[in-house]
């Protein structure tokens, strides 16, 4: 008899399994494939390891610019994968050693629900069976593999690849098209065109990167076409076969020729073949809904991560997961969304947090916003050539609070926190005005800022 059994060992499943046990519950982890799930495995941590490869590259290339000759400066693809894998290992190392210390049971298997009886939750995973007094759901998410004519066959066949097989590939292809212009589609475009490949990035939208706030998408963009992406947009994929992609934009049809094919359009909660409608857990186009406190439609039922579709990020996740565990304990906790940022690691970075002026304007906010280029900093001028990054600042001109900030530029993803932090604890502009930030660093664009409203 187990305190809580958690199904899926990602970001949520982990973090909760870990807070719980530190708290002296008696706690199963089941997880089928690595611990760390697609995050540490497939997603965050390996892409960041290319990609700090890649910054690196760009820096050692325009060494001149700073007074730096660097000759013959090349990305080695294949010890660019060793690192990667290094780097992974080391990680899923460490969350394995934090649930021995916290007497965690571990199974490496795919886990079912089989029903819930007087003593609690009963799962069964290869051929046993475990009972729990409460579960929490934590499956995360698989990509969306939309009904694409061909698609099927070309993923069959090698060509089209998802977040996971991108990041295994021995050999640098000479022409990648990606399929999908958010984050995931711009980080690994990013990498690829910087180890070598021509890349050609086809989005439905009018513009890259989601929800980002538009002037920095737009940014965004012109920075990663200078590096040589080339951006497709308003172009919808109509066939895929083998490594060619035909797209139709204003009527007409094209096609693009590639070696492979990165599909990067969403990802979809995952919850199929767990057992869910055995005892009666309400979900909604996949995803299992849940209230501020973690909790499904089912008494003692939780979910976390991206398998409740709120947030599709992994430090959402581990909030979510320790709301889980808080309101086990029967500690007072609930979720916020308001303030949890989110960032695009590419070369510039992009962080946002909060509202944008669209979304502050579509819930009836009556706001202000001031934008401050970076070369406000000082910081950022002595370690950036050329450098185009913005910060911009949505505020609530009703209790002149800070509901939204948006970066581009370096140090930003490292920053962002801050702004979130002004947001959560709904800090008014003239409290900000008053914190000292250390001088120089690109973050004192933030408080700049305010003073220019």
């Amino acid at each position: 008899m187990f305190d809580l059994i958690v199904i899926g060992g990602g970001p949520a499943g982990y973090v909760a399994a870990e807070r719980a046990g530190h708290a002296g519950l008696k706690v199963l982890l089941f997880e089928k494939r690595s611990l760390g799930g697609v995050c540490l495995n497939e997603g965050c941590i390996p892409s960041k390891a290319l990609l700090n490869s890649a910054k690196i590259y760009e820096k050692a290339i325009h060494g001149s610019q700073y007074g730096v000759e660097i000759e013959g400066a090349k990305i080695d693809h294949q010890k660019v994968m060793k690192r990667k894998s290094k780097v992974v290992d080391m990680l899923v190392g460490g969350v394995a050693a934090k649930m021995k210390k916290h007497k965690v049971k571990v199974i490496k298997e795919a886990a079912t629900i089989i029903e819930r009886n007087s003593e609690g939750f009963v799962i069964e995973a290869a051929s046993e069976q475990y009972i729990g007094k409460q579960l929490l759901i934590a499956t995360g998410s698989v990509p969306v593999v939309p009904g694409i004519l061909g698609l099927k066959d070309s993923v069959e066949a090698g060509y089209t690849l998802t977040n996971r097989e991108i990041l295994e590939l021995t050999e640098v292809p000479n022409k990648l098209t990606v399929i999908g212009g958010g984050v995931i589609g711009l980080e690994m475009a990013s990498y690829y065109v910087a180890a070598g490949s021509d890349v050609t990035v086809i989005e439905m939208l009018d513009h890259i990167a989601g929800q980002t706030d538009e002037e920095i998408g737009s940014i965004l963009k012109k920075s990663l076409e200078k590096k040589g992406i080339k951006f497709l947009l308003q172009s919808k994929v109509v066939e895929v076969k083998d490594g060619a992609v035909t797209y139709e934009k204003d009527g007409q049809q094209t096609t693009v020729d590639g070696d492979k094919i990165l599909l990067s359009i969403g990802r979809r909660a995952f919850t199929e073949e767990l057992g869910l409608e055995k005892i009666g857990v309400e979900t909604i186009r996949g995803t299992v809904p849940t209230d501020a406190f973690s909790r499904t439609n089912i008494s003692g039922v939780f979910a976390a991560g991206d398998v409740n579709g709120k947030s599709m990020l992994a430090h959402t996740a581990y909030r979510e997961a320790e709301v889980c565990v808080n309101t086990i304990l029967n500690k007072k906790d609930y979720m916020r969304y308001s303030a949890i940022p989110s960032v695009i690691y590419t070369y510039p970075e992009v962080a946002s947090v909060g509202e944008t002026e669209v979304t502050a304007k579509e819930k009836g906010y009556d706001i202000k916003t001031v934008q401050l280029p970076m070369i406000y900093s000082g910081r950022y001028i002595a370690e950036t050539e050329k450098g185009d990054g913005i910060v911009k600042v949505v505020v609530d001109a009703k209790y002149d609070r800070i509901i939204g900030v948006h970066m581009i530029g370096s140090y930003v993803s490292e920053m962002i926190y801050g702004a979130g932090l002004m947001i959560e604890t709904e800090l008014k502009v003239d409290d900000i005005k008053e914190l000292v930030f250390p001088h120089p660093t690109v973050s004192e664009v933030i408080r700049e800022a305010l003073f220019e409203l």
